[in-house]
């Protein structure tokens, strides 16, 4: 079947016209959002892609508005000083870098303390900020919408925990349903009488009418805040995980339980330092730990993803149109580096048409990361030569990708570190290969491969390049080449097509078409 014209289809397809060419796409192109917590004031511009956007400016101020907050009912003086002074900064270097404006939301500790709208007037008549107020079941929307983000039609039960308290909201089908906000974050726990007893017997029982109203929710549980990404860093020690990247971290029911001894067992100061995280937020990791192990306990979750995403990517979904929230968020992503940083931008389409045969029967989630590999397989041609390849594996595995499980990451870096290198053996990134197993391994070689011969027929955007034609009950690899371009089938271009025949362990053989 001949692949569809990017032209004919309304969209122009998944390598067509890029979705962020668009006005109302490039009207979030860069977009300002402040989130105060109970705990922190972070500050976040997007860039890029709107779809998956970079970002271009991320700050966080620890401020614990809400410490104190139970017995005092107000913000924490010293807390609300050291946040105006953030919103001071976040907003002259708003100003400074041309921004329309930011968009500011409080939550739990603003929308509870006596002084929230006095300290909301104060930085409105300071710096020209209006804070928006959300209640609880906005704040668990807004989260919600922020998984959303990164994993477009996911299911699952989405926990949001921030200083003073934790929303619950279920996705499926790209939709938040029920949600629910309760009292069970750190900082008010830390205000629990009765020791860890009583606590834990407070969290029970919040937990229980949480579970009541929420109903069942076995499957994936997706964990949102600063608390959750500490704990999941402890557990990353604990296992010697690899690689060090937090989106979309996954933990069983298991690994949770070990952890809790883990912590339990150790000293704070220490896990502090060894996982490199902040003295405030490990303050609070023991009292989140309670709450996420009774959480476990009370939905029984299939599996465990820690999200990057949350309220601020939240507020940024709210902002998109229907058609741009369904677009696959790696494929923008990576359309966008390719239009950016490609020598010939527009070429990994055709790359992609031309490799596909050799994956035709490969399943949807293959298909996209075949996809992404090949937009992505030029973008780094500025690296020396003699790093090129691990560039490529580096910046694969690291980057703000969404919609990528860590096995994918991999994946997807190995096919890149193919794409200039024979051999993946021999590099300082060979402690990660195992994320993926060795079919993954393989398969990625065989991309790689595919996409280093293919690249050397890159003369134009478009075009005939030939096409592979792949047998695999008889191992026979066949290039058809067009005449026009035989000339470009030289020794080098010869030598690569060998050794993708040899990954394949098949037959080879060359015709030249008219």
């Amino acid at each position: 079947m001949t692949p569809t014209k990017a032209s004919s289809a309304p969209d122009g397809g998944p390598f067509g016209r890029p979705v962020f060419e668009d006005p109302s796409a490039r009207a979030l192109s860069r977009v300002g959002v402040v989130d105060v917590g109970s705990n922190s004031v972070r500050m976040v511009i997007f860039d890029g892609a709107a779809r998956s956007p970079a970002y271009f400016y991320n700050e966080k101020i620890m401020c614990a508005l809400g410490a104190g907050l139970s017995e005092t009912g107000k913000l924490n003086p010293k807390g609300r000083v050291r946040a105006l002074a953030a919103l001071r900064r976040f907003q002259h270097l708003a100003q400074g870098m041309g921004l329309p404006g930011l968009s500011v939301v409080a939550t739990a500790a603003v929308r509870d303390a006596e002084d929230g709208p006095e300290f909301c007037e104060e930085v409105l008549q300071e710096t020209g900020l209006k804070i928006w107020v959300i209640d609880g079941r906005e704040e668990a929307r807004l989260s919600a919408q922020g998984v959303l983000l990164g994993w477009p039609g996911s299911y699952g039960l989405v926990c949001d925990i921030g200083g003073s308290s934790m929303e619950l909201a279920e996705i499926h089908d790209g939709e938040v349903g029920k949600r629910m906000t309760s009292s069970l974050g750190p900082l008010k726990l830390r205000d629990i009488k009765g020791g860890r007893r009583g606590r834990k017997a407070h969290i029970s029982a919040v937990m229980k009418e949480l579970s009541t109203e929420m109903g069942r929710q076995t499957d994936r549980l997706f964990l949102v805040g600063g608390s959750w990404r500490a704990i999941a860093r402890v557990d990353m020690m604990r296992r010697g995980y690899p690689l060090r990247v937090l989106h979309e971290y996954r933990m069983t029911a298991r690994d949770v339980r070990e952890t809790l001894k883990y912590i339990d067992t150790n000293d704070i100061e220490d896990l502090r330092t060894a996982c490199g995280i902040s003295a405030a937020r490990m303050s609070l990791v023991p009292y989140a730990i309670d709450v996420l192990s009774r959480l476990v306990k009370t939905f029984k979750p299939k599996d465990i993803a820690v999200s990057s995403y949350g309220i601020r990517e939240g507020l940024l979904y709210e902002q998109m149109p229907q058609r741009l929230r369904n677009r696959d968020p790696l494929v923008e992503s990576c359309r966008f580096a390719e239009s950016k940083d490609a020598r010939l931008p527009g070429f990994g389409k055709t790359l992609y048409d031309f490799v596909l045969p050799l994956f035709s029967s490969g399943p949807h989630a293959q298909k996209r990361l075949i996809k992404a590999a090949c937009l992505l397989h030029d973008v780094s041609w500025r690296a020396h030569p003699d790093y090129r390849a691990e560039v490529c594996f580096d910046n694969a595995t690291r980057a703000n990708l969404g919609g990528l499980k860590h096995s994918e990451r991999i994946f997807l870096g190995l096919a890149l570190l193919h794409r200039y290198r024979n051999k993946r053996q021999g590099t300082a990134f060979e402690y990660l290969y195992d994320l993926l197993d060795e079919k993954g391994q393989k398969e990625a070689e065989i991309l790689g491969k595919a996409m280093r011969f293919g690249a050397m027929l890159m003369v134009s955007e478009e075009g005939d390049i030939g096409t592979l034609k792949w047998q695999p009950r008889k191992r026979h690899l066949c290039l058809e080449l067009p005449r026009a371009c035989e000339d470009l089938f030289g020794e080098v271009a010869e030598s690569r097509l060998k050794s993708l025949a040899e990954a394949l362990e098949a037959e080879l053989s060359v015709k030249i078409t008219k």
